[in-house]
């Protein structure tokens, strides 16, 4: 009778663990406690951080090192970043004859062999 009243404790305990792992899913059907996020370039979930252009800040802030996701858009026109610093990502549209992407005073432009990211023409991810 123990034996039972054990095995059946333990098996209501990893289905109510089962339940609440996975059961955030957020207005896109993204579950960010298994770290998706909603790429509005990809309109499909995400990992950001397994995205391949990652940049690091140029001048972190008090020793953090920060870094930012780029993600394109199949026809490259549009490009996603994600800041840790901002809530939100942001979207940059492809300038006509530069090889730029910009939103207001964020621009993402070719950098050796990976990218820049600058606000207000001031560097701050490479």
């Amino acid at each position: 009778m123990k034996k039972i009243v054990l095995l059946s404790t333990m098996f209501f305990s990893i289905l109510s663990f089962a339940q609440m792992v996975g059961n955030d899913r957020d207005a896109h059907g993204c579950i960010p406690s298994a770290g998706y996020t909603y790429s509005k370039v990809k309109n499909d979930c995400i990992q950001v951080f397994e995205q391949k252009i990652k940049l690091k800040g140029v001048k972190p802030k008090e020793g953090a090192n920060f870094m930012a996701t780029v993600v394109f858009s199949k026809d490259m026109m549009k490009v996603e970043v994600f800041l840790m610093e901002e809530p939100e990502s942001i979207i940059l549209t492809k300038q006509r004859k530069n090889k730029s992407w910009k939103n207001g005073s964020y621009v993402l432009i070719p950098y050796k062999k990976t990218y820049q990211l600058k606000k207000s023409n001031v560097v701050i991810y490479q």
